[in-house]
């Protein structure tokens, strides 16, 4: 199937939708839906939905589900949870379906406030569950702010600034020209054992060294840019504090535009995985391709897919950067110490299964478990009912 289609009728549909429940997956049960409103401490604005089951007992542990960005109100895993007596907060947070500014801080300050909403309630334990980026958000929040009694990561990346560093295309050599093109570097060149599609393409083991250390450069060379930026806006306000608004009110209006300027990163081709396209690098069960893209990942690159093209600079590197973002597992992972699951779809075309394993490894967690679903897309489509079973399962073995 191909990636982002309809379980039941191979159907596509946008993969921002992807998480949403499928007719398979509705649960046999009533269950209460809840819209909520919640305010954070600093003001923000934090929506979703509480799930619970209708009727029967509820735990006294409850989930708290969220992504940075995406609407995971009306995530598959909530009303399957609730179904199995496990009261659900699905929220969104201050940046839903807009990252442009995201800061994985604040973001994790809006995960407090669902921690919060939840022991208003009247939960004795809270697991926050993160599906894909909001592993990486959970984890932030829990290492920042001593919140949630279990972690679990269901295709749980890197950290989504690791994910980028992945993804983005290393072969631009301008980047205000989205067409610029290294052909050294260039994964869509026939040179380098690109194959148009639907062939399978095959790369020199080489070839991909260089290009990941490339990668790794154009994070470095966009990061430079968010950092000058952010350095000549704080410099504009120094200046802006030396002078006298009344006495110099046109050089205090220079200072004071230029202190509060955020030249916007235009971030172009940012779909570049060679794995999408090789199997052969990081064997798994995978299928060629990308969830965020349908069919070729040529198209998403240098059309209108892609992740994080337009950002400000401080919501680069705060979210999107593998270098200066805080939301990396490799580094929050050894704080989590709390009991820890991590469920890995084997057909994920994102996250490779080598990435779960040092997640895993990284973890502060005496109890730990990593489970491999296998065949499993990275939203396990076709695979729901069995993997929240497994989450359930976890869950009711450490707290009734």
């Amino acid at each position: 199937m191909a990636p982002g289609a309809d379980a039941m009728t191979g159907a596509m549909r946008p993969f921002g939708l992807g998480y949403w429940p499928l007719p398979e997956d509705e649960p046999r049960v009533a269950l209460d839906r809840e819209a909520i409103r919640l305010v954070s401490a600093d003001g923000a604005l934090v929506t979703g939905i509480v799930w619970t089951p209708a009727h029967g007992r509820t735990s006294r542990t409850w989930i708290l589900l969220a992504h940075p960005r995406g609407d995971f109100s009306v995530h598959y895993a909530a009303p399957l949870l609730a179904a199995a007596g496990l009261p659900v907060i699905a929220f969104n947070t201050r940046y839903l379906n807009n990252d442009t500014d995201c800061l994985h801080e604040l973001a994790a300050r809006d995960v407090v406030t669902a921690h919060g909403e939840a022991i208003r309630r009247g939960a004795e334990s809270v697991v926050l569950l993160g599906n894909s980026g909001g592993g990486s958000l959970m984890a932030l929040a829990h290492v920042d702010h001593g919140i949630g009694d279990a972690w679990v990561g269901l295709a749980a990346h890197p950290g989504e600034g690791v994910f980028m560093g992945q993804v983005i295309d290393p072969s631009v050599t301008d980047e205000d020209d989205p067409l610029s093109v290294d052909p050294d570097l260039d994964m869509y060149a026939l040179e380098n054992g690109w194959r148009p599609w639907p062939e399978p393409c095959s790369y020199d083991p080489a070839w991909v060294v260089r290009y990941r250390a490339a990668q790794r450069d154009r994070i470095s060379r966009i990061d430079e840019r968010a950092h000058l930026a952010i350095q000549s806006a704080s410099e504009a306000r120094d200046e802006a504090r030396t002078l006298d608004r009344h006495a110099d009110p046109e050089a205090w209006g220079s200072a004071r535009r230029r202190s509060v300027n955020t030249p916007y990163l235009t971030i172009y081709r940012t779909l570049a995985d060679p794995a999408y396209l090789d199997l052969s690098i990081d064997p798994d069960d995978r299928p060629l391709g990308s969830l965020f893209a349908f069919p070729d990942p040529l198209d998403a690159n240098y059309g209108r897919g892609g992740l994080a093209r337009t950002m400000t600079p401080r919501g680069w590197l705060s979210t999107w950067s593998a270098l200066s973002s805080r939301a990396r597992l490799a580094d929050t992972m050894p704080e989590v110490r709390v009991p820890t699951l991590l469920v890995h779809p084997t057909a994920d075309t994102e996250i490779r299964r080598h990435q779960a394993a040092e997640i895993a490894s990284a973890s502060g967690a005496t109890d730990l478990t990593l489970h491999e679903l296998t065949g499993a897309p990275h939203y396990f489509e076709g695979h729901r009912p069995e993997a929240m079973e497994l989450v359930v399962d976890w869950i009711r073995a450490r707290f009734g």
